[in-house]
């Protein structure tokens, strides 16, 4: 028996036949069957595989990128596959040298051109009545020879090639096509995606808009990035860009605006160089005011030790520091700052080891004498300040104590808030956060301390530029008062070395600027400019992340307000406009993954006014402070503003910029604190898609009745003539949603200006 088995850079799909089940597409006479998704507990006769490992190994020297991947998949099926390997080629990047071996055998490949390619994807998705390799239609293709794959055999199949990367707006973009994984009957064991970048200039930017990555400098030319997962079924590709740069500070701007009549959207990186060894790094002031109370005994209090030993084994010559241990009173280290060396470590770690957990927690004096000691501001002054209770002695008001912080604020300090359990009182670490410069970070009663407290500490260890402001120089004059607007995060903010910064905003003048980011050097300031392009109209949906980045930054700032300020109506619309044009599903805003609820953007309409309204009542919860909700709720805040870390941190470690793909969105449920996947709300191609009965829609189409409203409507048959010549009219970002479609599903929407139902 003979089957396709098409394979894409970085991943191995296999087609298979059999029953009913079975996954494939036949390249010889018989039954065509579809791709495979996952479903749970597959026929035992059923043609099978599982993929146990699947490797990707990049080389990118300046705009030349070296692939190699490697995967392992065992046929668990009970007779021997032929099978025939597809290899869409990635988007826009010439290919050369492929070399495909299985096992340490080299097979011969065929390269296909576009048109014919075209042809040979159309004849598999006409005779297997499956979609999922539209988004390839147009790319070109390599097929190899049919091999054997023996029943139980493991089979190793290794691809080589070169690929010429596409440069846009400063930065080299390395796209890496995933999504086609997710056409497996189980998920990919193990993937594992390394790729090392070298330039002849200094690496600057380093990021991806798809995955939360990890990124290592060995030097200012080389970086390394990692990626690795485990039993998950990828539902987006891989896309990695960065940028050189021979300047202090390295910054690229990215924008897009698919409509012309309304503001585009930017994303700005922003990366200062790695310090050379041989030159000095700012001094700084570090205050760590740590929890002692009856409620920290036990593990808890062994944590917050270690991970305040962590901060004094990483101080340097030339800090100053305190430790301010609290319960019902307050114990300091040193009556006053104490500056940094070998002995005073030895005595801080002392004064440390003898800390035990008794008391009740008195906030307010502990925060109030950890800021009254700091009077320097030629240079940055941070409070690491970690609690796991609520306010119980002394001043107890949130209101008052949050009053109190900001007024003994004196010198800017940025104060980072760590929550630790559920009995925090986490709208007041909020409402500390936004008013002190900083951010709060929450641990789960299933999360180590030290963790949190040294990820946070490693990102502010050397910074370069404080109070850094930002601002635009158009290079012709423009009338509006307000050319770029709504920046996120707002306010002023501090570079560190080798640490990315990412900020988003909104622009309503097109054209060429300058960017300019100035910011202090101890008592000096220092201004650094960059030239910008704000695009009139986007040519394609290459950079449609940025609008959905700024979507999620602006829900989190609207929820903030209306955390610490209270109801406004005005920003309520505004939050269900933007998680409905977005797929962007909150605690508030869960309910449009109801099948009930009409997806709509329109102001005027009975559905919009109905899901405001629900909304509005959803974020009475904001109202618990303390307890798991309260927890929940604001850590999703704090995500969604991309706070502590200056990075663009996914939720909850989902892909980037928000959770979301072809089988659903992830949200969290604020009353259980834990992820779920929503599959009635998708995100796709850039579009959301919400799915009512068998229909997939967006939200122009939201007010559409198909069955009544016919007028304008082009109704398209699945595979049918008609039906292909939409794909060939279609960009790649509306073939992918295309490909995502289920066998029982529809999609009502519009594009170029018609709505289509393709059932």
């Amino acid at each position: 028996m003979r089957h396709h088995l098409p394979i894409l850079p970085g991943l191995l799909v296999l087609l298979l036949a059999g029953t009913v089940s079975a996954q494939g597409v036949l390249v010889s006479p018989g039954r065509p069957i579809p791709l495979p998704r996952p479903i749970p507990n597959p026929p035992a006769n059923a043609s099978t595989y599982k993929i146990s490992e699947l490797k990707v190994d990049a080389r990118l020297q300046d705009q030349i990128a070296r692939v190699q991947v490697s995967q392992s998949f065992v046929n668990t099926g009970n007779s021997q596959m032929e099978v025939q390997f597809l290899f869409p080629l990635p988007y826009d990047g010439a290919i050369d040298r492929l070399t495909l071996m299985v096992d340490g055998k080299e097979f011969p490949a065929e390269l296909l051109p576009a048109d014919k390619a075209r042809q040979k994807y159309e004849e598999i998705v006409r005779r297997s009545k499956d979609p999922a390799l539209l988004e390839w239609m147009g790319h070109g293709l390599f097929q190899t020879s049919v091999f054997p794959v023996p029943a139980g055999a493991t089979r190793t199949v290794t691809l080589h090639y070169n690929q010429l990367l596409r440069k846009s707006q400063g930065m080299t973009d390395f796209l890496f096509p995933l999504r086609t994984a997710g056409y497996t009957a189980a998920p990919v064991e193990k993937l594992q995606i390394r790729v090392t970048i070298e330039s002849g200039l200094p690496i600057r930017n380093v990021y991806s808009p798809t995955h939360a990555i990890t990124v290592t400098r060995s030097g200012p030319k080389a970086a390394n990035v990692e990626l690795t997962q485990t039993n998950q079924t990828p539902t987006t590709d891989f896309r990695l860009m960065f940028d050189v740069n021979p300047k202090k500070v390295g910054t690229s701007l990215l924008s897009y605006r698919p409509e012309k009549d309304e503001d585009g959207y930017f994303v700005l990186l922003t990366t200062p160089q790695i310090r050379d060894k041989s030159s000095e790094p700012l001094p700084r002031t570090i205050q760590f005011v740590v929890d002692t109370s009856g409620s920290m005994t036990g593990p808890k209090i062994e944590q917050a030790k270690q991970a305040a030993r962590f901060v004094l084994n990483n101080l340097r010559e030339g800090d100053l520091f305190n430790i301010i241990a609290y319960n019902s009173e307050i114990q300091l280290f040193r009556p006053e700052l104490e500056r940094f060396n070998d002995k005073t470590r030895t005595e801080a770690i002392g004064f440390v080891n003898g800390l035990y957990a008794g008391g009740g927690t008195n906030i307010h004096d502990a925060l109030t004498a950890a800021l009254g000691q700091l009077q320097e501001t030629d240079r940055p002054n941070y409070v690491l300040f970690l609690t796991d209770g609520l306010p119980t002695v002394g001043e107890t008001s949130e209101a008052r104590i949050a009053a109190a912080v900001k007024q003994a604020n004196k010198v800017r300090a940025r104060m980072l808030q760590f929550g630790v359990g559920y009995d925090v009182n986490s709208r007041l670490l909020d409402r500390l956060a936004r008013d002190n410069f900083g951010g709060s970070e929450y641990v789960r009663p299933d999360e180590d301390i030290e963790t949190h407290v040294s990820r946070v500490y490693s990102r502010i260890a050397d910074p370069v530029l404080t109070d850094v402001r930002l601002s635009f120089e158009y290079d012709k004059p423009t009338d509006e008062t307000s050319p770029v607007n709504r920046i996120y995060p707002s306010g002023t903010f501090d570079l560190f070395a080798g640490e990315q910064l990412v900020l988003v905003g909104r622009y309503r003048t097109p054209g060429s600027a300058k960017v300019v980011i100035s910011g202090e050097v101890g008592e000096k300031t220092e201004s650094f400019d960059f030239p910008a392009k704000l695009v009139r109209r986007s040519k394609d949906a290459s950079n449609a992340f940025v609008a959905k980045l700024w979507a999620m930054r602006r829900i989190g700032e609207i929820i903030d307000q209306l955390d610490l300020y209270g109801k406004n109506d005005e920003l309520v619309k505004e939050l269900v406009a933007l998680s409905t044009r977005h797929g962007i599903l909150t605690p508030y805003t869960s309910f449009l993954a109801d099948e009930n609820v009409r997806p709509t953007e329109l102001a005027e309409s009975e559905a919009f006014r109905s899901n405001t309204a629900s909304a509005g009542t959803r974020l009475r919860s904001l109202g618990e402070s303390f307890g798991r909700g309260g927890v929940a709720q604001r850590s999703v805040k704090q995500q969604l503003l991309g706070r502590p870390s200056n990075s663009p941190a996914p939720l909850d470690g989902a892909s980037a910029p928000a959770a979301g793909g072809q089988y659903g969105v992830t949200v969290r449920d604020a009353e259980e604190d834990k992820l779920v996947v929503v599959e009635t709300v998708r995100e796709i191609g850039g579009q959301a898609l919400y799915k009512r009965g068998k229909i997939l829609l967006t939200p122009a189409t939201a007010e559409v009745d198909p069955e009544i409203d016919q007028d304008g409507l082009v109704v398209i048959g699945k595979y049918t003539n008609e039906y292909f010549q939409l794909v060939r009219d279609n960009t790649t970002a509306q073939n992918q949603i295309l490909s995502a479609l289920k066998p029982d599903e529809e999609l009502l929407v519009k594009w170029r200006g018609q709505t289509y139902w393709v059932k």
